[in-house]
């Protein structure tokens, strides 16, 4: 098989599932993770062979992804803020949605000073990784009620060569945190089991439901149980960083108001969703 071969097969096998520029993106990135070439390579020499090995390995990856796999768990790795990170069923594949928060809380620290950052619900680390490379002087604590997910985080810190205290907790059983903070963040579950007819079936078939989910009766349970904990854990000058249901930014807000959160902001992700708060005690 050529490289040009390659690309048809992708073509014809995936078309009826997927958007040309999803296989199109599909094809550069097999390629590249599997044999490290790049665009410019692949488009000079669409007659390079491929060995028989890689040939299987290509034709089980179109196989995985025609059964709606996300290639990410295919792969077993994801880049997010720049980094690679080990992805695997037990743990949500990162968003771009979730890197602008992590810039959002870049720039609200941008300071030389010590910080102490909690980040509740890790799942691969990729939040308390990205900013514990970004912020020099942080001490990053992440908590998870997932052991597998706490395993795959472990691994991306060791990987980034960053010290992160994990634990294994259930955030909503929690009646203290273990220190006082400067930052929590925090991406819980928020999608309601109303919003699965939105949901894309190789996530609803693939990705953890404990991560994503929440009742449709309390979407909130999640900010309310953290929100709670943050007003005592939180230091003094202290802020909390949501990533928030596009859907429920004004009650999200609301809720945060009552428990006596001040100069809370609500921002639109790159898709123009509401989809970040952050709150100051």
């Amino acid at each position: 098989m050529t490289l040009k071969q390659l690309r048809l097969l992708c073509k014809e096998e995936l078309s009826p599932l997927y958007p040309p520029e999803e296989i199109e993106s599909f094809y550069f990135l097999l390629l590249e993770e599997r044999l490290q070439l790049k665009r410019v390579t692949i488009a000079l020499n669409p007659e390079q062979n491929i060995s028989k090995e890689n040939s299987s390995y290509f034709s089980d990856c179109i196989a995985q992804l025609k059964n709606e796999i996300p290639l990410q768990y295919i792969l077993g790795v994801t880049e997010f803020f720049g980094l690679p990170f080990k992805v695997t069923p037990d743990t949500l594949i990162p968003r771009p949605e979730t890197e602008e928060l992590v810039a959002w809380i870049i720039d609200a620290t941008a300071s030389n000073n010590p910080i102490s950052i909690l980040d509740i619900g890790t799942g691969s680390g990729c939040i308390a990784i990205s900013l514990a490379k970004h912020i020099p002087n942080s001490k990053v604590s992440a908590i998870d009620i997932s052991e597998k997910a706490l395993e795959i985080a472990h691994y991306n810190a060791n990987l980034h060569k960053v010290s992160i205290s994990f634990k294994k907790i259930d955030i909503l059983k929690a009646t203290t945190l273990h220190a006082k903070f400067d930052i929590i963040v925090s991406n819980p579950p928020y999608v309601r089991h109303l919003e699965k007819k939105e949901i894309k079936n190789n996530v609803l078939e693939n990705e953890p439901h404990t991560a994503l989910f929440v009742l449709d009766d309390d979407p909130l349970i999640f900010y309310d149980k953290i929100g709670e904990l943050a007003k005592q854990y939180l230091k003094p000058t202290g802020q909390l960083f949501f990533e928030i249901n596009q859907y429920l930014g004004q009650e999200t807000l609301s809720l945060l108001g009552q428990k006596g959160f001040l100069k809370t902001k609500l921002r639109k992700d790159i898709f123009g969703n509401d989809r970040m708060i952050s709150a100051n005690i």
